[in-house]
């Protein structure tokens, strides 16, 4: 018989090999893409067995989407506006970019296999790019709400076309921080993105508001 004990040992042990499992494909996905990634591969850097690898994931694609949902989970934590005691409006803004420039910088594999996966067109789409344009989806509904939040005189075609660009921007940004490399300061760059995107909804609201 089976006691709580071993179920919760059991339990535990499935949870760290479904971490080492993950971040060893983190690891290879990054350097290698998406056809670069094997179950061999990943079996070999996190250093247990295929089956144990199926035994978590049906698939690579599978594998994948879940490396996607468990970055993005992390990456949304820093999509959040500061509280009002943090500063005016554009300080709270230009945090929130600073913020989430650092998350790229410290784990950039979501954005990064998740854009390589968006731009590629195949006869079956794998999940892991419909995972990524659903989570980039969340993103932008959580953009928006901050954006309306701040100008409410803004309509709501205005608001998505304001976090269009700003999402859009961010992306740009990205990769030519991953063009260019280390050189590129992206914490600077978002925080010049925030207050440019702020300074147009501003005289957007203005305009709204006449």
């Amino acid at each position: 018989m089976t006691g709580p004990q071993t179920a919760r040992r059991k339990r535990a042990n499935g949870v760290e090999s479904r971490r080492r499992i993950l971040d060893a494909t983190v690891e290879i996905a990054g350097e290698r893409g998406y056809e670069g990634t094997s179950i061999a591969a990943v079996s070999a850097k996190c250093g247990l067995p295929a089956s144990s690898i199926y035994w978590h994931f049906k698939d690579k694609d599978d594998l994948i989407a879940a490396v996607i949902e468990r970055s993005f989970e992390t990456w949304l934590r820093t999509v959040e506006l500061p509280g009002e005691d943090a500063g005016t409006p554009l300080e709270r803004v230009t945090m929130m970019a600073a913020n989430v420039a650092r998350s790229l910088v410290a784990a950039p594999d979501f954005l990064r296999l998740g854009l390589m996966l968006a731009l590629e067109r195949r006869p079956t789409e794998p999940r892991g790019r419909t995972v990524f344009l659903q989570v980039r989806e969340t993103a932008h509904r959580r953009i928006a709400e901050i954006v309306a939040g701040l100008f409410p005189a803004l309509t709501e075609d205005v608001v998505d076309t304001l976090t269009t660009y700003a999402v859009a921007g961010a992306d740009g940004l990205f990769v030519h921080r991953e063009v260019k490399g280390d050189s590129v300061d992206l914490v600077a760059l978002f925080e010049l993105h925030a207050r440019l995107i702020h300074d147009a909804a501003v005289r957007m609201a203005a305009q709204a508001e006449r």
